[in-house]
């Protein structure tokens, strides 16, 4: 449930449609490839970078993303955690 709920609120923060980008995931109403903004983070630069490079972008978009992610990965991990003890 918990994994559902997240998945069902990247409606908000990205599109991954056929027309746009040929189905690459980009930002919500923008024509932004995600995987900009963590080529980005992978070269060292910051969100606000990456914003100001990519206006159609809102930083709230990005906060959710990142925080969604964060969120499956320790959601993952504690699920690991009671699996094994």
């Amino acid at each position: 449930m918990f994994f559902f709920c997240y998945l069902r609120n990247m409606n908000n923060i990205i599109t991954i449609s056929p027309d746009i980008q040929s189905g690459t995931p980009v930002f919500y109403n923008t024509r932004v490839p995600v995987n900009n903004l963590f080529d980005y983070l992978k070269a060292g630069d910051s969100v606000d970078e990456f914003l100001k490079d990519f206006p159609s972008v809102k930083k709230e978009q990005v906060l959710e993303l990142l925080q969604v992610i964060e969120n499956t990965f320790t959601f993952n991990l504690s699920s690991h955690d009671k699996t094994s003890a």
